[in-house]
C-alpha cells in the first residue's frame, strides 16, 4: 500500500487510518450565489397565512358571533352557563344577568360566562 496513490480531492485519510469519503458537491454549492433575502422569507409568510385563514379568523368570527349573541339576551331567555347551569334569565344589566335555576333559586353571574341561548321549546338534558 506504500505504492499506491489516492486522490484527496474525494478521499481523506482520518486518523486510524480509515478512508472516508468527502462528497465534492457539498463543498461546490457552498460556493454558488445565494437566493435573493426575500425568499427566506416566504415560509414564514406562508404560516402565518396557514394560521390566519385556519386558526386565527375563524375563532375571530365565533366570538364576534357569540358576542352578538350574548348582547341580545333579554328577559325569558333560557341559558346555558359556561359552567354548565341552565336557568331562566329574571333580570339583565349591562355585565351581569340574574339567572333562575329553580324553585326560589336565583343566581347573579357575569354575562360573558353565558355559553349559549336555548331556543324556545327547547329542553335541558336532564329535564
Amino acid at each position: 500500500m506504500a505504492g499506491e496513490r489516492v486522490p484527496t480531492a474525494c478521499v481523506q485519510r482520518d486518523p486510524d487510518g480509515l478512508y472516508r469519503m468527502t462528497i465534492d458537491l457539498l463543498a461546490a454549492a457552498g460556493a454558488g450565489a445565494a437566493p435573493p433575502a426575500w425568499i427566506s422569507f416566504l415560509p414564514i409568510v406562508g404560516m402565518i397565512a396557514i394560521f390566519w385563514f385556519l386558526i386565527i379568523r375563524p375563532q375571530m368570527k365565533r366570538q364576534k358571533e357569540h358576542q352578538t349573541k350574548i348582547a341580545a339576551v333579554k328577559k325569558g331567555d333560557q341559558v346555558v352557563t359556561a359552567g354548565g347551569l341552565v336557568g331562566k334569565v329574571t333580570k339583565v344589566d349591562d355585565t351581569y344577568v340574574e339567572l333562575e335555576l329553580g324553585t326560589n333559586v336565583r343566581v347573579k353571574a357575569i354575562k360573558a360566562t353565558i355559553g349559549d341561548i336555548i331556543p324556545p321549546g327547547g329542553t335541558p338534558a336532564n329535564d
